[in-house]
C-alpha cells in the first residue's frame, strides 16, 4: 500500500453505537476505512464506549490500528477524548461513568481530575480555556469542514494550542444523512419538519479518503500532520485479560484451598462417601480451575446460590462435578455422562459463565445481597443494548412523518414482534396479513426508512440477570450508567463483556421454581406432607413417569409448549420399546432436539426410538452418539464429533461449536470445514460420511442446548410433573398465581377442568390474593379481578385475618373503608354470592350507592334515616351475569365459553377432540377455542401457523400451512369459537388437524 497517501488519521468518528446519532455499523465503517486506504481509525461514539470490544475485533480483521475514544457531550460543553494507554482508558471509563451517574458532573472538572493518559480535542473555547490553565499537554483545537474552521483556527492561535483536523464523521454516503436526521427526530420526539440544523450533524460530516480530506486544509497542513502525531501516541494493541471477582479478600492460594475443601465435603454430601472415580474427576476439574484462576469465581457463585434453597444451576456449568458438589448445580454429571470440556478446557481463553435460576420473586433479594456484599463500586449489571424491531421501527418512523396514532396502530398491530427492522418493508408489502392493501408514497417512504434502522442503538436496558463483580473498581474497566431502578449497569451487552474479559454471573428469575415452592408450601399446609427439595427424586414415582410419557404436561416447566407436548406423545405413546427407554435421559433429549433447525432429524430420531434398526455413520462415533441414536442432539456433540472423527483438540472442537452457534465470528466456518474434512479423511472417513455429519453440525446454528443445560431443565420439569400428577389442584393454583407459564389463566383453568378439578369463583371470605388449591378444588384469587386495587386487597385480607370472616355485606361495609369502585368490582365478580346469593347483586349495588361517609367511630352508616325504602330490583339475567364475569375476571370461569354455543354446535355435529384418533385420514369438522399459536416459516420462507385449540372434551393441535394461512390469517382472532374443517393427519399415533377452511360460530 502507498504510505504517501496516509496524510491523516480519522480521530472523530461515530458508529451506530452512538445512540440515535451515528448511522453505520462498526463493520461497515471499518470496511470503508480499509477501502479508502486508511490504516488507523478512532471510534468516538457519543458519551460511551458502547461498541469498543466489537470495534477492536473488527479493526483486527480489517488490519486497522484502533484508537479508543468518545465524544463527551454535556450541557453546552463537548470534547473528543482519546485513550493513549491503559491508564488513559481507565480514566476515560471514569469520566463517562461520572457523566452518567453524577448529577453535579462537570466535563471540564472531570477532565482535570482524570487527565492522565488522555488526549483532548475540542473547539469549545470555555472548556479549552479551563483545561489550559491546568495543563496544555495533549490538548488540541478541533478544525472540521462545515463547522466554522476560521473561528476554530483563530481560537488555536489565541490559546496557543495546536490545531487538529477532524471530519466529525457520521456519514459514509448521501443516503446516511436522511437516516441520521430520522434518528435525531426520534430521539427528540419531533417530526422532520420541526427538526433544526443545530440538532443534527452537518451534511458534510463524512468519513473522507486521505486525498479528499487533504483538500480541505491547504491553509493548515499542521492540522493534518497532528492527526498522525496523535494517532502514533495512542495505544493500538489492547489485550483485555480475564477479570475475576475476589472472594472475601482471600489470596489465590487461600481461595483454591477453600474451594478444594468445600468440594471434597460436597462430594461426601452428594455421594455419601468417595470413590476413586469421583476423586479422580474432582481432582481433574480442580487442577484446571486452579490453572485458570477460577477459584474465586466458584466461591462467589456458591455464596450467591446459597441465598435460596431452591435453585437451578444450568448451562454448561452443570457438567462440572465441582459445581455439583458445591450445590451450584443439581444434576449428577457422572451419572448422566456430562461432558466437562464443554464448560472448561485447557485451551479455552474466554470465561465460562455459570447461570443460576432462582424463583422469580426471590431473585432481586439475591442481587441485593450481591451488591451489599461487593458494593456498587465493584459490581454492576450487564446491559441489553436495545435497538429497533420491525414494529417499533415502523411506529417511530411514522411518528416522525406525522402520521396519527390511530393510523399507525392500525398497521403495526398486525406486525409480529419478531420481525426485524430490515424485514419490515418487504414483509408489509408481501405478507398475507396485508393482502389486498396498497400503501401510498408516504407509507412506502416510512417502510423504506424503517428498514434502515436495523442495528441502531436506542438505549440500554438491564440484562435479565447478568452481574459483573471485579476485585477493585468496576469503573476502571467499563463505563457505568444508572438504571431507572437505581442499579449500576455497564455499557456493554453480554458478548462484548465477555470479549473484554469481564466474567459474568447470571442470576436469573424462574417462575417455575416459584411454582414448585408455592405448591410444596400448599401441600404441607393442606396435608402435612413435607417434600425435601434437595433429596427429591420425582421419577421414582410412577404417576410422574406416566404423566410425562402422555405429554399432558401443561404447566410443567419447559415441557408444556404445544410442540414439546406433541413430541413427548410421539416419543412414548404406541412405542413398542417404551419400557426400554429411560424417561429422564429421553426427556433431556426431547428438550434439546425440539429446536427448529433440527426438524429434519426429529422424525428419524422418533423412528429409531420406536425401534427402527439403524447404524452409526462411522465406528468412531459409537461412543459420541450412542446414547442419542446416532443423531447429534446436544451442542457439545459438535466438539466430540470433531475430536473423534477429525482429531480436533477439545479447544478446537469448542471453537467450531462457537462458530456454528454464532458466538465466535473471528474465524470463518469454511476454514473449520476444510480442517474438519482434512482431519476426517486422514482418519479414513469417507467424504460421504463427512458431508452427512457436517449437515448435522450445521443444524446447531443459532439456538441450541448442551446436554448439561437440558438435564438441569429436565430435573425441574420432572419436579413440576410430579406435583401436577400428585397434587394437581395445588399445582395449577401455583402455576396461575405465578403468571409465568406458556398459556393464559383461562387455558390453565380449562386444563384443570379436564383433570376433574372443581373451579370455585372468587369469594370474599375464602379467596386469598393468589389462587389456592386443595384436594380437587381450585379457588380463584382476588388477584384475578381486573381493576381491583392492591390497597383494597390488602385491607380485605388484613381485616379477615385480624377479626375473622365477614358475616354479610353489611358487616363488610361496616368493617372496611375501601373505595366504592373496588366494592362494585367485588360485587360484580361474585365475591358476595355465597353470603348474599347471586340474585342479590343488584340490591347490593343499591346498598353501596347509599353508603355514607364513616362516622367518628370509623364505621359506615348504611342508610340515611330520612331516606325512603330502597328499591328491590330483580336479579340479573344469566347473560348479564356472564358479561360481568368477563368484565371483572377477563374470562369465563363458571363454564367453558363453548357451552354457550351448544345449540349451534349440536347442529354442526363436529368431531370431538377426544376422538380425533378415530378419524385419521378423513376430512372432518371440528369446533375450537383458541389456546395458543406460533407463526413460523416453511422451508421456502412462506409464513404458516401452528395453533392449539380446545373443545369441551380436550385440547388438540392444528396446522395452517402457507396456503390456508394466507387465506385466513386476517380472520384469526382469539376470543371467538372457530369452526375448523380439514384433514386429520397422524404421526407416530398422534393426530393433528391440517386446516383447509375456517369460519366462526355466533355471527
Amino acid at each position: 500500500m502507498d504510505t504517501s497517501r496516509m496524510t491523516y488519521a480519522p480521530l472523530h468518528l461515530h458508529s451506530a453505537q452512538s445512540p440515535q446519532w451515528g448511522v453505520r455499523s462498526i463493520e461497515e465503517i471499518c470496511a470503508a476505512a480499509r477501502n479508502m486506504g486508511l490504516s488507523t481509525l478512532a471510534l468516538t461514539d457519543r458519551n460511551g464506549l458502547y461498541g469498543i470490544p466489537r470495534f477492536l475485533d473488527c479493526a483486527a480483521r480489517y488490519n486497522l490500528k484502533p484508537i479508543i475514544g468518545c465524544e463527551a457531550v454535556h450541557q453546552q460543553q463537548r470534547a473528543v477524548i482519546l485513550a493513549r494507554d491503559e491508564e488513559g482508558y481507565s480514566n476515560l471509563c471514569q469520566i463517562l461513568s461520572e457523566l452518567h451517574c453524577n448529577k453535579d458532573f462537570s466535563l471540564s472538572g472531570s477532565l482535570q481530575q482524570f487527565r492522565r493518559g488522555l488526549t483532548v480535542i475540542s473547539d469549545d473555547a470555555k472548556l479549552l480555556s479551563e483545561l489550559r490553565r491546568h495543563s496544555t499537554e495533549q490538548l488540541y483545537v478541533e478544525l472540521s469542514p462545515g463547522h466554522q474552521m476560521h473561528k476554530a483556527l483563530a481560537l488555536a492561535k489565541e490559546l496557543k494550542l495546536p490545531p487538529v483536523a477532524t471530519s466529525r464523521a457520521v456519514l459514509l454516503d448521501q443516503s446516511d444523512f436522511e437516516v441520521h436526521r430520522l434518528l435525531r427526530a426520534i430521539a427528540l420526539n419531533t417530526t422532520f419538519s420541526r427538526l433544526t440544523a443545530e440538532q443534527t450533524a452537518r451534511d458534510c460530516d463524512y468519513l473522507y479518503s486521505p486525498e479528499r480530506f487533504r483538500d480541505y486544509f491547504p491553509h493548515c497542513p499542521q492540522a493534518l500532520s497532528n492527526t498522525l502525531k496523535i494517532a502514533e501516541n495512542c495505544q493500538h494493541q489492547w489485550d483485555f485479560h480475564l477479570v475475576f471477582p475476589n472472594f472475601r479478600g482471600q489470596s489465590d492460594g487461600q481461595a483454591y484451598q477453600l474451594l478444594e475443601q468445600r468440594s471434597q465435603a460436597g462430594a461426601r454430601w452428594r455421594y455419601h462417601g468417595m470413590t476413586v472415580q469421583i476423586e479422580e474427576r474432582l481432582q481433574k476439574e480442580l487442577k484446571l480451575i486452579q490453572a485458570k484462576g477460577f477459584a474465586h469465581y466458584f466461591l462467589v457463585v456458591e455464596e450467591l446460590a446459597k441465598q435460596c434453597p431452591r435453585t437451578c444451576g444450568r448451562g454448561s456449568a452443570a457438567a462440572s462435578l465441582v459445581a455439583y458438589c458445591l450445590g451450584i448445580t443439581h444434576v449428577d454429571p457422572i451419572a448422566h455422562n456430562l461432558f466437562f470440556e464443554r464448560f472448561l478446557n485447557e485451551g479455552r481463553q474466554d470465561p465460562p459463565d455459570i447461570d443460576i435460576d432462582f424463583p422469580w420473586d426471590e431473585r432481586d433479594a439475591v442481587l441485593d445481597f450481591a451488591f451489599a456484599r461487593y458494593g456498587a463500586r465493584r459490581a454492576a449489571m450487564v446491559a441489553n443494548q436495545i435497538g429497533f424491531k420491525g414494529r417499533s421501527a415502523i411506529r417511530e418512523v411514522a411518528k416522525v412523518f406525522g402520521f396519527p396514532d390511530a393510523e399507525i396502530k392500525q398497521l403495526t398491530e398486525r406486525i409480529s414482534g419478531y420481525w426485524k427492522a430490515d424485514q419490515s418493508a418487504a414483509a408489509v408489502n408481501t405478507h398475507p396479513m396485508f393482502s389486498g392493501e396498497t400503501f401510498g408514497d408516504d407509507w412506502q417512504q416510512v417502510l423504506r426508512l424503517a428498514s434502515r434502522l436495523k442495528g441502531q442503538l436506542r438505549h440500554l436496558s438491564l440484562h435479565c440477570g447478568g452481574i459483573i463483580i471485579v476485585p477493585d473498581e468496576i469503573r476502571r474497566y467499563v463505563p457505568i450508567e444508572i438504571t431507572a431502578k437505581g442499579l449500576p449497569v455497564i455499557q456493554w451487552e453480554k458478548d462484548q463483556a465477555e470479549q473484554s474479559g469481564l466474567v459474568k454471573i447470571d442470576i436469573l428469575g424462574n417462575r417455575s421454581l416459584a411454582v414448585i415452592r408455592d405448591t410444596l408450601a400448599a401441600v404441607k399446609a393442606n396435608t402435612g406432607k413435607i417434600i425435601d427439595y434437595a433429596s427429591w427424586q420425582p421419577l421414582q414415582d410412577e404417576k410422574t413417569n406416566t404423566l410425562i410419557k402422555s405429554g399432558e404436561t401443561m404447566g410443567c416447566f419447559y415441557i408444556e409448549s404445544p410442540a414439546t407436548r406433541l413430541l413427548l406423545k410421539r416419543m412414548w405413546l404406541n412405542n413398542p420399546c417404551e419400557h426400554e427407554r429411560d424417561v429422564f435421559e429421553h426427556l433431556v433429549m426431547a428438550s434439546s432436539i425440539i429446536r427448529p433447525a433440527a426438524n429434519r432429524f426429529v422424525l428419524e430420531f422418533l423412528a429409531r426410538m420406536h425401534g427402527r434398526p439403524w447404524q452409526h455413520l462411522h465406528p468412531l462415533l459409537i461412543e459420541v452418539l450412542g446414547e442419542t441414536y446416532g443423531i447429534a442432539i446436544y451442542q457439545e456433540q459438535i466438539t466430540q464429533i470433531s475430536m473423534a472423527l477429525a482429531s480436533f483438540s477439545a479447544n478446537e472442537g469448542d471453537q467450531l461449536r462457537k462458530i456454528i452457534s454464532k458466538k465466535d465470528k473471528q474465524q470463518t466456518l469454511e476454514d473449520f470445514r476444510q480442517k474438519f474434512l482434512a482431519g476426517a479423511l486422514a482418519n479414513k472417513v469417507s467424504e460421504k460420511v463427512v458431508n452427512a455429519l457436517w449437515e448435522q453440525i450445521l443444524s446447531f446454528a443459532g439456538y441450541s442446548f448442551c446436554k448439561p443445560h437440558s438435564a438441569s431443565y429436565a430435573l425441574v420439569s420432572c419436579k413440576s410433573a410430579y406435583l401436577k400428577a400428585n397434587h394437581p389442584a395445588e399445582f395449577m393454583a401455583a402455576v396461575i398465581s405465578n403468571q409465568g407459564g406458556f398459556y393464559s389463566p383461562f387455558a390453565y383453568i380449562s386444563e384443570a377442568r379436564r383433570m376433574a378439578i372443581e373451579i370455585l369463583p372468587p369469594d370474599i371470605n375464602n379467596s386469598d390474593y393468589h389462587y389456592t388449591g386443595c384436594q380437587r378444588r381450585l379457588r380463584i384469587g382476588l388477584m384475578q379481578i381486573h381493576g381491583l386495587s392492591q390497597q383494597a386487597i390488602k385491607h380485605i385480607l388484613n381485616e379477615r385475618r385480624a377479626h375473622g370472616a365477614f358475616q354479610n355485606f353489611k358487616d363488610f361495609i361496616q368493617r372496611l373503608n375501601i373505595d366504592k369502585n373496588d366494592t362494585r368490582l367485588l360485587i360484580k365478580a361474585g365475591c358476595f354470592d355465597i353470603l348474599e346469593s347471586k340474585d342479590k347483586r343488584p340490591a347490593l349495588l343499591w346498598l353501596l350507592l347509599e353508603q355514607k361517609r364513616p362516622q367518628s367511630s370509623g364505621q359506615f352508616s348504611l342508610f340515611d334515616a330520612s331516606a325512603t325504602e330502597l328499591p328491590a330490583p330483580p336479579a340479573y339475567d344469566a347473560k348479564l351475569v356472564l358479561d360481568q364475569e368477563l368484565e371483572t375476571l377477563g374470562m369465563l370461569v363458571s363454564c367453558h365459553p363453548l357451552v354457550l354455543y351448544r345449540t349451534e354446535i349440536a347442529c354442526i355435529r363436529p368431531v370431538k377432540a377426544c376422538v380425533m384418533h378415530q378419524w385419521v385420514g378423513r376430512y372432518v369438522t371440528m369446533i375450537g377455542w383458541w389456546v395458543t399459536g406460533k407463526t413460523v416459516q416453511d422451508k421456502n420462507g412462506r409464513p404458516m401457523e401452528f395453533i392449539s385449540f380446545e373443545d369441551t372434551s380436550g385440547i388438540y393441535d392444528a396446522t395452517f400451512f402457507p396456503q390456508a394461512y394466507s387465506r385466513f390469517c386476517r380472520k384469526m382472532v382469539r376470543h371467538r369459537p372457530y369452526i375448523l374443517k380439514g384433514k386429520v393427519e397422524q404421526e407416530f399415533g398422534i393426530p393433528t388437524l391440517t386446516v383447509e377452511w375456517i369460519d366462526f360460530l355466533g355471527h
